[in-house]
């Protein structure tokens, strides 16, 4: 499928907003919005934090995989939300076009902090916990988010969402 299949795919760190985003673009292309963590806890009948906790990792990243080959396969014309991690799958630029939402760590933090349901967004994020291994991940992914991006958008410079998909629009 790729890029043709019209789907658009947000990646980028945990807590950036990309569900939030992939919403509002959804909302304004009048088009259906997927998120890949909403899609394994339907499949697995458990939260993200639950699946870590009893399965680990690595069994994680396989149902990422799973998603990935079943979105590449059978979606098109969606605006697709990705966990963090989901970079690591093999076919992500056969599933569309790849939007990095950047920002800075420290950026990520204190929007998550000043969020009205703080504590519940920083548990359900189980490699959040650490902030020093969290800060570590988010090096580490950085340069991965840039190189397989079509599309790089700073979301810092937005002041909501919004401003960020009409941006996010006309890049597109």
């Amino acid at each position: 499928m790729s890029k043709s299949s019209g789907n658009l795919l947000l990646i980028g760190f945990m807590g950036v907003g990309k569900s939030t985003l992939a919403k509002e673009l959804a909302r304004e292309l009048k088009s259906v919005c997927l998120d890949t963590d909403k899609i394994i806890e339907n499949m697995e009948s458990q939260k993200i934090k639950k699946i870590f906790e009893a399965e680990g990792e690595e069994y994680f990243r396989e149902l990422e995989q799973r998603v990935a080959f079943w979105l590449e396969e059978n979606v098109q014309n969606s605006i697709v939300s990705t966990g963090g991690g989901f970079i690591a799958v093999k076919n992500l630029k056969k599933i569309g076009r790849v939007i990095y939402l950047k920002s800075s760590f420290e950026a990520i933090l204190k929007k998550i902090e000043k969020h009205p349901e703080a504590k519940k967004k920083l548990a359900k994020r189980p490699l959040l916990q650490d902030k020093k291994k969290a800060k570590e991940l988010f090096k580490k992914r950085a340069d991965i988010y840039e190189k397989l991006a079509d599309i790089t958008l700073d979301v810092e410079k937005y002041k909501n969402e919004k401003e960020a998909a009409k941006e996010l629009l006309k890049l597109i």
